[in-house]
């Protein structure tokens, strides 16, 4: 697995953390991989191969472009072959803003919209292997569609502030540096969101877990719970739990295995 990340243009970067490149080979002709939560909202291109979800038992093919949300829960995600994606990851606060979509709590979500006009454009891109390209294209859809929004200040500061923290101050401090009260921020975050500032910390906090014990598998969690504010490890292993769906130990043997076949730097896409 190949995975590259590209920092968008200034312009864009009350926006969007990032765009993402990956290429996925796989030989069998149906495999899975996981997608963990994290405190982002991502939008996806693919190329290649179909990604399918399980549903109701079957295995249900998902349009290209389709965007995931915040997740409570890891997803798995079946194709085979050769798989190329497009990603651009944007802070939840603003993805529903950028597409001109209203805002509300989606894991996977597929929706119409004029970005699609771009899968076919990107694909000849892709085919070509010309990726800086393919990028190009996203980047000045998006430097147009950020052109046509006012981005709210308040929700960029107190977005700021939770992702400095990693997650970990409370709402009246988040409150505090966007120059609001806490009633007027969580009213303006849960619209442009569909959650709650709490929700998205608890996010952030935990993607910061995911992050370490990926790279760092051995990490020492009495320590990891201290520094990020719970109030003890086992507070830490319950809310991994919820999000994961497994504990931080069984996670780090994953990381482990995980880490001969997948990119050290691509901790949200996991082999199941």
């Amino acid at each position: 697995m190949k995975h590259q990340e590209f920092e968008p243009p200034e312009e864009l970067r009350d926006t969007i953390k990032c765009f993402w490149y990956n290429v996925r080979e796989a030989e069998e002709p149906q495999s899975s991989f996981e997608v963990q939560p994290d405190g982002f909202a991502e939008i996806i291109f693919y190329f290649g191969s179909a990604i399918s979800i399980l549903d109701e038992g079957s295995l249900q093919p998902l349009p290209s472009p389709l965007m995931m949300g915040l997740l409570n829960q890891p997803v798995v995600f079946y194709s085979g072959g050769r798989l190329e994606i497009i990603g651009i990851r944007c802070f939840p606060w603003t993805v529903f803003d950028l597409l001109g979509l209203p805002s509300g709590k989606v894991g996977v979500h597929t929706f119409e919209h004029p970005i699609a006009r771009l899968q076919a454009v990107l694909n000849e891109w892709i085919n070509m292997g010309r990726i800086d390209n393919a990028l190009s294209e996203v980047k000045q859809y998006f430097l147009s569609a950020h052109s046509g929004i006012a981005v709210n200040s308040m929700l960029f500061k107190a977005g700021a502030a939770m992702r400095k923290a990693n997650g970990t101050i409370p709402v009246s401090q988040v409150a505090e540096a966007a120059h609001a009260t806490v009633r007027t921020l969580e009213r303006k975050f849960k619209q442009s969101s569909g959650y709650s500032v709490k929700d998205v910390s608890g996010l952030m906090r935990f993607e910061q877990i995911r992050n370490r014990l990926w790279h760092y598998p051995d990490t020492n969690l009495a320590g990891l719970a201290h520094e990020l504010g719970y109030t003890d490890q086992s507070h830490l292993s319950r809310e991994f739990k919820r999000y994961s769906g497994t504990t931080p130990a069984a996670f780090a043997r994953k990381a482990k295995k995980g880490k001969q076949a997948v990119s050290n730097d691509f901790v949200a896409f996991v082999q199941a």
